[in-house]
């Protein structure tokens, strides 16, 4: 009898003591793998960038329509095309500036794709005997056509041609231009009609006042 007991009290204070020690075990959760993590939110403000239209570089030749040296004919397509007008770049050969022109500005995609979007563009050889019909119908050559009606002794001359087939008030720009920019904003000058309100000196100076717009108002 007191052996059954004292068996009793052992096998009860071995349950207990393992229960103790079970009890006394540090509690532990599985560590989530790197994977399982959630990503750690962008900062949207640190990776946004302001991107901007490629310029592509093209040939020069693509700024021009092709052209019958017909300006009767190119005004009535500029008009069936919905254009605002004509734009005739004068030029020679070995004119340098004309080159330049050529070379960094009237090549880029995005002078020629808002010129031509907006005008029927020629070019006009100041030395040609190329016959050549005038706004009237009337023939000439490109020479005289040149001097005689547009008085072009230097190189180049970008003359705007309203639809109703006369020069535009103020739509002359006589040399190249100091860049793309100021040759776009030339275009933009006369698409948005300001050229009906202002010289375009006067116009480059308000839209940020720089050197060359004082210094077209100091040859004029």
């Amino acid at each position: 009898m007191l052996r059954t007991i004292l068996l009793t009290a052992f096998v009860s204070l071995s349950v207990s003591i393992s229960t103790v020690m079970a009890d006394d075990k540090p509690v532990t959760t599985p560590s989530a793998s790197l994977a399982d993590k959630p990503a750690p939110a962008a900062d949207t403000k640190a990776t946004e960038t302001t991107t901007t239209p490629e310029v592509e570089i093209r040939e020069a030749a693509k700024f021009f329509d092709e052209s019958f040296n017909d300006m009767k004919e190119e005004l009535a397509t500029a008009k069936a095309d919905g254009k605002k007008g004509v734009l005739m770049m004068f030029e020679m050969d070995e004119c340098p500036f004309c080159q330049r022109m050529k070379s960094t500005v009237l090549n880029r995609s995005d002078i020629q794709d808002y010129y031509k979007e907006n005008f029927r563009i020629v070019s006009v050889d100041i030395e040609g005997d190329v016959e050549l019909t005038n706004f009237k119908g009337d023939a000439t050559t490109q020479k005289d056509f040149s001097l005689k009606e547009f008085r072009v002794r230097a190189t180049p001359v970008f003359q705007f041609i309203g639809l109703d087939g006369e020069p535009m008030k103020n739509g002359r720009l006589t040399g190249a231009t100091k860049d793309a920019d100021e040759f776009m904003l030339f275009g933009k000058y006369v698409v948005d009609k300001k050229n009906e309100e202002t010289p375009f000196s006067k116009f480059k100076r308000e839209q940020g006042g720089d050197a060359a717009a004082k210094a077209d108002d100091a040859k004029s």
